[in-house]
């Protein structure tokens, strides 16, 4: 028997399931629940003692209906009024919402209608709508688009809700966080490597703990048969250093997120280190990234500026 099964076989024999209940069949938060029966009417028909919430099968093919218009982008405002109306079905692409007003919690600014969905989803705390936006981002424009115009603006929205909102919103940067880096990783890479291509070393500061940015780039290297080695957050700079001297690599880039973790002397020691026989000895070109290297860029260094102009400068290596 499946989760809907489950749950509606454990409801009371008055009828209907509890708030607790249907939220997790849905994957939502029980306060957003609350809060569409309480703003737009979409709630159950019935309570038990008059109070009690019990949703009942309808109620919750409503509820369905409402999650999937709002992981549209509609306004929940607009969503309930076309739940409530019965005028279309889930599966109907709603009518897109205006770019230039505000659209609950998050701002996206003038971002593409998925940035709406993918913010409400974050903010009602809906893990499976996520993975299914993130996977429709994806599938629909590419990895380096999916990135650029939907992923990193609503990361960027959700940051600054948190910064001017205290750790309210701390969780939903953290599921929405986890769930973009599992859609990164998932993306199938692409044909193998050519023989003789440049590797291409990625890594964070000494320090750094932002990785988002990073894995978007080995997933469109990967993508792309380009070979890569993702070291991931906060590599001590002398681990990265015995791995360049390992690997070789063509380009190692360094990601730092903040002025803080930018360090110059690692990017010049990390420039001097040389391997390969007597008389054809090679070194790295060290590349750096990230908001942390803004007006410091160290001598020597190539500053990457975005994802498309990382994969172009990588690519040519």
């Amino acid at each position: 028997m499946d989760l809907t099964g489950d749950l509606l076989a454990e409801a009371p024999a008055d009828g209907g399931l509890t708030t607790g209940a249907v939220a997790r069949l849905l994957g939502v938060a029980p306060t957003t629940l609350r809060s569409w029966d309480r703003r737009y009417g979409i709630g159950p028909a019935a309570r038990q003692d008059g109070r009690h919430r019990r949703w009942t099968g309808a109620d919750i093919a409503a509820l369905r209906h409402m999650c999937a218009l709002t992981s549209s982008g509609l306004p929940p405002a607009e969503a309930a009024r076309t739940v409530l109306a019965g005028t279309a079905g889930p599966s109907e692409t709603p009518r897109p919402a205006h770019t230039s007003r505000a659209s609950g919690p998050l701002l996206v600014g003038r971002a593409r209608q998925e940035c709406r969905g993918l913010a409400r989803a974050a903010v009602r705390l809906d893990a499976p709508a996520l993975d299914e936006l993130l996977t429709a981002v994806l599938d629909r424009y590419g990895l380096p688009a999916a990135w650029d115009e939907v992923m990193m603006p609503v990361l960027h929205a959700v940051g600054r809700k948190w910064e001017t909102a205290g750790e309210r919103y701390i969780e939903v940067e953290h599921l929405l966080s986890w769930h973009v880096s599992g859609a990164l990783r998932g993306v199938a890479a692409g044909r193998a490597p050519a023989p003789g291509a440049g590797l291409a070393l990625l890594a964070c500061a000494p320090g750094e703990t932002h990785t988002l940015a990073l894995e978007a780039l080995a997933a469109t290297l990967a993508q792309q048969g380009l070979p890569v080695r993702m070291f991931g957050a906060a590599v001590p700079a002398g681990a990265l250093e015995d791995a360049v001297r390992r690997t070789g690599p063509a380009a190692v880039v360094l990601w730092a997120q903040s002025r803080r973790t930018a360090s110059p002397a690692l990017v010049a020691r990390l420039d001097a280190i040389e391997w390969g026989v007597r008389g054809a000895r090679r070194r790295p070109v060290v590349c750096v990234a990230g908001p942390g290297w803004a007006g410091r860029q160290p001598p020597g260094a190539r500053h990457l500026s975005g994802l498309a102009d990382a994969v172009d400068t990588l690519g040519t290596l």
